[in-house]
C-alpha cells in the first residue's frame, strides 16, 4: 500500500476557502491583471491559481501576502484579516478548530467557523432568541423540541457548543452584535415561563454591553420586509467588504457569498430596522413582556 496523500481531502470547495478567493479575485480583477501574472508571482501554474480564486485549495500566509503586494493592497488590518481567513481555512480544513470537538453542531460548523473569526454579525431572528443571545436552558428546550435531537447527552453537547460562541461576545477584540428580533420570538414559551423569564433577562443584560445593538420588531408594526425568512450578515473587515449571508432552513444551510446578495440583504436589514423600535423601547417592551409572565 502507497503512503497517505497529505492533500487528500483538501480540494474541496469551503466558505472560508470561497470567501478568501474571492477577495484576492476582485483586488485582481480591479488592477485588471490576469491569472498568469497571479501564477508567475507564486511560481504556480493558472490552474493553481484559479483553484486558490474558487477556495478549493488552502492557500499559506506568503502567497498571501505576494498577492496583496502585487494587487496593490498596502493596509496592513486588511492584509492581515486576510491572513486571519487564511489560518482559519486551514485550521477548518484541518480539524482543528475548537467548534469540531462536537460533531453535535452538525451543519453548524461552517458557520461557527467563520462566527470565530468574524468582526461583526447583523442578524434577524423572527421565531426564536438568536443562538448568541441565548440561555443554556432556552437552548436546551429549543433542542429538545427540534426533532433532530432526541439523546440527552447529544442535547447537552449541543448546548455546551453553543454557550462556547458566545465568549466571542466578551473577549478581547470581542464580536460586534447587530440583533433585531421579532415579538414573536419573545413571546413564544420555549421551555415554559421560568425559562422565558431567564431568557428576557439575559437578554437585557446582554444590551448592556457596548458590542450589543439589540432591536424588537413589535406585532404592531405589520407586515415588513423580514416576515419570509431569517438571516444573518457576517463581515470580516470594513463594512460590505467581505460579507457572506447565511440562512439555515429545516432542509438545508444556504450562504450567499456574491456581493449582490450581500448588499440586498443588507439592505432588507436596514428596512427591517427601520421597522423596529430603537434600542431602549426594545428594553421596555421586553421587560414588559417579562413581567407578563
Amino acid at each position: 500500500m502507497g503512503g497517505a496523500n497529505p492533500d487528500r481531502g483538501k480540494s474541496i470547495s469551503t466558505v472560508l476557502g470561497r470567501r478568501l478567493g474571492g477577495e484576492l479575485l476582485r483586488m485582481r480583477v480591479q488592477r485588471k491583471l490576469g491569472q498568469s501574472v497571479a501564477a508567475t508571482a507564486l511560481t504556480a501554474s493558472v490552474a493553481k491559481v484559479a483553484k486558490m480564486e474558487r477556495g478549493l485549495v488552502p492557500m499559506r500566509d506568503p502567497d498571501v501576502r505576494a498577492l496583496c503586494h502585487l494587487y496593490g493592497e498596502q493596509d496592513e488590518a486588511v492584509i492581515a484579516r486576510l491572513l486571519e481567513l487564511a489560518k482559519a481555512d486551514r485550521d477548518r480544513r484541518r480539524a482543528k478548530g475548537w467548534w469540531n470537538q462536537y460533531p453535535e453542531l452538525r451543519s453548524l460548523v461552517e458557520y461557527v467557523a467563520l462566527e470565530d473569526i468574524a468582526t461583526g454579525i447583523r442578524t434577524w431572528q423572527g421565531s426564536f432568541v438568536p443562538g448568541l443571545l441565548q440561555t443554556s436552558d432556552y437552548a436546551g428546550a429549543l433542542a429538545v423540541g427540534n426533532a433532530h435531537w432526541t439523546d440527552p447527552e447529544e442535547i447537552g453537547r449541543f448546548v455546551e457548543a453553543k454557550m462556547a460562541r458566545q465568549a466571542r461576545l466578551t473577549e478581547d477584540g470581542p464580536l460586534d452584535l447587530w440583533a433585531v428580533v421579532g415579538e414573536g420570538a419573545l413571546r413564544q414559551l420555549v421551555g415554559g415561563r421560568d425559562v422565558m423569564r431567564a431568557q428576557l433577562a439575559h437578554l437585557t443584560k446582554a444590551a448592556e454591553l457596548p458590542n450589543i445593538t439589540l432591536q424588537v420588531v413589535p406585532f404592531s408594526t405589520g407586515s415588513h420586509p423580514g416576515m419570509t425568512s431569517a438571516f444573518s450578515i457576517v463581515s470580516f473587515s470594513e463594512p460590505g467588504a467581505m460579507d457572506v449571508v447565511y440562512m439555515d432552513t429545516t432542509s438545508s444551510t444556504l450562504w450567499l457569498e456574491s456581493e449582490t446578495d450581500a448588499a440586498r440583504h443588507n439592505a432588507t436589514f436596514d428596512r427591517i430596522v427601520r421597522n423596529g423600535l430603537a434600542p431602549q423601547e426594545s428594553l421596555a417592551l421586553i421587560e414588559r413582556i417579562r413581567e407578563e409572565l
